[in-house]
Formats: structure tokens, C-alpha cells, sequence
């Protein structure tokens, strides 16, 4: 069983209450979405997904706002409410808690499954705390998810915003970073001038709780939008129009005076499912095949074993009707060479 490592600062106090969630039963009902008589507003009801909200707000409100794990530990990019290639992803890796999962954000938003994506994570949280870290991506925040598809499906479904203020609540609870074995530092956006600058990597567990959605430009920001960029030296304003881009330099800098291997993160699709950047120090995860039902891009998870040697799981977009080439199998691993180790 994965622990999480100590983070050496003293945690939040939270009173607990006796759980009204039986998450069994409610995995359960979510596993079985898609068979006949099994819709969604037809079996769960708002109060059972308001009373997990709660519960799993306080699991998130016990966690630092850096995770610091040990391996084994399978890296998980942006999935964009795409319930069956999460259900694809566990198929081909291993179920909780036989696998350790830490995810990088952007559960909701795009897809059309973004309830029950989300749902589904939480519950599996719930049930395997130790086992199965979440980290916010900029995507659970209420300037994104307000208008790119949350806040409409949730409206849609059961008529009322309650719940969206329910999840946006438990949002802010979210931890921002995830650093594995102290040598792999995980977030879902990038890096930032504020990080580089830091004394100490423990600027990251520094973060008030609740988080709102955070200023422009705060360290934060970055953490939830920065996007790497091979022509850029130092920081540079984001096209996006929030946050900054950082170039190769940055990513060594960060490196070295932190003594990391790696900078593992997600927020952008690339055509492999993951893309290395400044001389393989970083590395893009993206795990939503078939972007949308527009993009043809592969999907992929980083997995990092016990001696933290990483390797990638590959998943091939599958399209209805459509054979794949006979040389690309569905699902495949790749091996990094012995540099990162």
C-alpha cells in the first residue's frame, strides 16, 4: 500500500461526522451506467451526491497542498469528463487499490461525462485514500468550469446551481502538487518565477485553504496554467491570456536547485498521449484519447515503479467500425532509457 510520505508542517484540524455515504453501493451504480435502466438522474439522487461532495471535501482538506508519495504510482493526465477511457485506463493498468494513482486535474469540462467522471474519482478517493491522490487542474475552477460545460450539465440534470457551489467548495479544498519518491514534482499546469525563486520546494504546501480561483499572476496561476514553450528564455506572457509560458531553462534551474529528476504535468493535448521538453527534465501527459470526438491523439499514463524507473502506457484512439492497423496494438508500454532512474 502506497503511504503518503510526512510533509513535515502541521495539518488542519477537521471535525468529522459520521458518514452518510455508502460508497460501495454508490460505485457500485456507477459502474453499471450505460446498462439498461441505469441512468444517471434515475439512480442517484442530488442530497446522495451533495453528502459525498461534503465528505470528500474534508478528505481533501487533511492532505497537504504538496502530496509527497513513495512508488509504485501510475501519473494520470487531463481525462475532460471521458468516463469510458477512465474505465479503459484502469482495464489496461490495474484497478484501485492493486495500483496507485496519482491524477493531475481536468476530471470535468468538454466531455460528456463530466458528472460521472468526477463522481467516479471521488468515490474511488474516498474509498482508497492512501492509494489514489487528485490534484486540482484549471479546469476545477469557476471561471473555467462556469462556462465550458460543468455548471450546464449540472443545471441541466437536476435543475438547480446547488450543487455546483457544492463542487465548487470542494474544489478549493483540492491539493495543487504531488511530488513522488522527492524526486518526480507533479502539478497540472507548470512552473513559475514565484517556485523558482523559493528557498524550499515547501512554498507549494504554503497555500491557504479554501483556494479560490486564484490571481493572475500569483504562483498559483501557474501551477493550474503555465505552459512550457522551446522558444522562450525565462517567463513570458501565455497566448492563452492567463499565466506565462517558461522556457528549457527554467525547467533545468527548477531542477537542479530542487534536486529533481522530473517535472511531470498535463493541461495540453499532444499527439502521443506524452511529449518530453528540455532534454527530457520535462514530460506532457495527456490521457483523454480521441480529444472531444475531433482530435485523433492517443492517450497515455506515466508509470513509475518501485526503483522510480518510468515508463509510459500507451492507449490508441478506438474508433466504431474502424479496424486499427494491424502493427499498432490498442494498448502499449514504452520503456524509458536508464536516465531517469
Amino acid at each position: 500500500m502506497m503511504k503518503e510520505a510526512p510533509s513535515g508542517r502541521e495539518q488542519v484540524s477537521v471535525a468529522f461526522t459520521p458518514s452518510r455515504v455508502n460508497v460501495d453501493k454508490y460505485l457500485e451504480r456507477l459502474m453499471n451506467i450505460g446498462k439498461l435502466g441505469t441512468g444517471f438522474t434515475s439512480t442517484i439522487e442530488e442530497s446522495e451526491i451533495s453528502d459525498l461532495v461534503a465528505e470528500c471535501l474534508q478528505s481533501f482538506q487533511r492532505q497537504p497542498m504538496m502530496i509527497e508519495c513513495s512508488p509504485p504510482i501510475t501519473i494520470v493526465g487531463d481525462i475532460h469528463g471521458q468516463f469510458g477511457d477512465v474505465m479503459r485506463i484502469f482495464n489496461n493498468v490495474g484497478f484501485p487499490p492493486d495500483v496507485n494513482y496519482l491524477f493531475l486535474g481536468d476530471y470535468i469540462d468538454r466531455g460528456q461525462f463530466s458528472i460521472e467522471t468526477i463522481l467516479l474519482l471521488m468515490c474511488i478517493k474516498m474509498k482508497y485514500a492512501e492509494n489514489f491522490i487528485l490534484l486540482r487542474g484549471n479546469h476545477e475552477t469557476r471561471l473555467i468550469n462556469r462556462i465550458y460545460g460543468f455548471y450546464d450539465d449540472l443545471n441541466k440534470r437536476f435543475g438547480t446551481p446547488r450543487l455546483y457551489e457544492d463542487f465548487t467548495k470542494m474544489f478549493e479544498m483540492m491539493p495543487l502538487t504531488g511530488l513522488v519518491g522527492k524526486r518526480i514534482l507533479c502539478m497540472h499546469g507548470g512552473l513559475s518565477a514565484d517556485l523558482v525563486n523559493a528557498p524550499k520546494l515547501d512554498i507549494l504546501n504554503t497555500f491557504a485553504r479554501p483556494l479560490h480561483d486564484p490571481p493572475n499572476p500569483s504562483l498559483a496561476i501557474d501551477i493550474l496554467w503555465a505552459d512550457p514553450d522551446i522558444n522562450t528564455k525565462g517567463f513570458k506572457a501565455n497566448i492563452r491570456g492567463c499565466s506565462c509560458t517558461f522556457g528549457p531553462d527554467v525547467v533545468a534551474q527548477t531542477c537542479d536547485k530542487f534536486g529533481l529528476d522530473l517535472i511531470v504535468r498535463a493541461h495540453q493535448v499532444v499527439q502521443d498521449g506524452y511529449e518530453f521538453f528540455a532534454n527530457r527534465r520535462l514530460v506532457t501527459l495527456f490521457s483523454a484519447p480521441h480529444y472531444c470526438g475531433q482530435f485523433d491523439n492517443a492517450a497515455a499514463v506515466m508509470q513509475v515503479n518501485p526503483n522510480m524507473v518510468c515508463s509510459f502506457k500507451i492507449l490508441r484512439p478506438e474508433f466504431p467500425g474502424r479496424a486499427a492497423p494491424s502493427h499498432q496494438k490498442s494498448a502499449t508500454t514504452i520503456l524509458l532509457p536508464p536516465t531517469i532512474t
